[in-house]
């Protein structure tokens, strides 16, 4: 039997604490239940052996969504959310998932809405998908508020397979272009480099990078590692603070080869479909727009975000704003204008969302296009740059022995 802390509050609403023996965490929850308790936390107090990687806690945005649409399909059927969450918890694949759904349940037994209960895990539920249950609940219609969170989620979780999907070539293609260089330059550069040492005289220039290179390869590999773990780092760092963020999201926006332009679809596309999707679900717009913009994943929607919030402040419309920001193009600020005139602003949100969808599928399959011979030509530079270093030196003495 193990030791487990435990935090609960009575009928009277007297809050309680103490340690109970038990076989696992459902025992003592099962006992306190039994003795008028609402159970607030329960911890192994001997704490928990188990090695557990940072990685293996991620949930997916498909477990996400699949219990989201199970969540709206229960409730619908009259099912109460408790109810609900703990058939949840009892048959959600997902253990990082589960476990959170304990929480929240535990949360919503000791009496807070369930919104407050979700809002406690953003690193699971965020924004919008607080934003959107906290409206159901205030409006009544919780259910058809989560149907229209899953299919946000599946829309998001669907653009970013999108996106996925076209880098996976290239980036298959970037690492067969690294493999061979560092096999050449580990494996056959140092051979040739001996028959030059034999052949005397001066190598040309060409010839003298790549064999340096070689030898810094071979005897020093730990400064390219070294050198690849801090620029990794660095970026990383870079980004993560206010203005490299800035600066990176500008930057995504004037990439070449059409990734520019995928991104800047990308980020309309999710702009107006959670705009849409939180205006349909009832709540208030000041709050969707602040809500849309903090979700949606590129500084510069964020911060025509924020001009749009000031203009509908005093008393100005959402499509104003946006005309002077380099994201979205004229065409979105006209029906998003109509769409203020005819008040079906979501109805015109759904639109620009289907259809800058439907860009980004184009878009990824011409990147694709474009992105193969240009593959093509930089693995055989680079081969043709370590085949001519290698090679230059025979041709000189051949020419001197002729």
């Amino acid at each position: 039997m193990s030791t487990f802390a435990f935090k609960a509050i009575d009928l009277a609403g007297r809050q309680t604490a103490g340690e109970v023996e038990a076989d696992s965490k459902q025992v003592v929850a099962d006992q306190l239940k039994a003795r008028g308790l609402v159970v607030l936390d329960i911890a192994d107090k001997s704490g928990s052996k188990e090695i557990t990687l940072p990685w293996a806690n991620r949930i997916k945005a498909a477990d996400l969504t699949i219990m989201t649409r199970q969540l709206a399909t229960m409730v619908s059927s009259g099912m109460t959310i408790l109810k609900a969450l703990y058939v949840l918890e009892a048959q959600t694949e997902c253990k990082p998932l589960a476990e959170v759904l304990v929480k929240v349940r535990k949360d919503v037994e000791a009496g807070l809405p369930f919104s407050d209960a979700l809002e406690r895990h953003p690193k699971v539920f965020n924004q919008l998908y607080v934003s959107m249950v906290r409206a159901g609940e205030t409006g009544g219609v919780l259910e058809s508020s989560l149907l229209r969170t899953a299919e946000q989620l599946e829309a998001d979780d669907s653009l970013r397979r999108q996106v996925k999907g076209a880098m996976v070539y290239p980036g298959v293609i970037m690492t067969f272009a690294f493999t061979v260089l560092i096999a050449l330059v580990v494996f056959i550069v140092p051979v040739f480099e001996g028959i030059f040492e034999d052949f005397g005289g001066e190598l040309p220039l060409v010839t003298k990078i790549t064999v340096q290179l070689s030898d810094l390869l071979t005897t020093r590999w730990y400064l390219f590692i070294a050198a690849a773990v801090g620029a990794v780092w660095g970026v990383r760092r870079w980004k993560g603070s206010e203005r490299g963020r800035q600066q990176w999201d500008t930057l995504r926006l004037r990439i070449p080869f059409k990734i520019g332009d995928i991104v800047q679809k990308v980020a309309l596309a999710r702009w107006s479909r959670t705009l849409s999707a939180l205006t349909s679900a009832g709540v208030p717009l000041m709050q969707a727009l602040e809500v849309t913009g903090k979700t949606s994943g590129n500084w510069q929607v964020e911060k025509a975000m924020n001009e749009v919030i000031e203009s509908v402040r005093s008393g100005g419309t959402l499509s104003a704003p946006l005309k002077d920001s380099p994201v979205f193009p004229s065409m979105v600020t006209h029906m998003i204008g109509v769409g203020e005139e005819t008040g079906a602003l979501d109805t015109m949100l759904d639109k620009v969302a289907d259809f800058y969808e439907d860009q980004v599928a184009a878009a990824v399959k011409a990147l694709t296009s474009i992105l193969e011979p240009v593959m093509i030509v930089l693995v055989g530079a680079i081969v043709g740059f370590i085949v001519v270093a290698m090679y230059m030196p025979l041709f000189k003495v051949y020419d001197q022995i002729q």
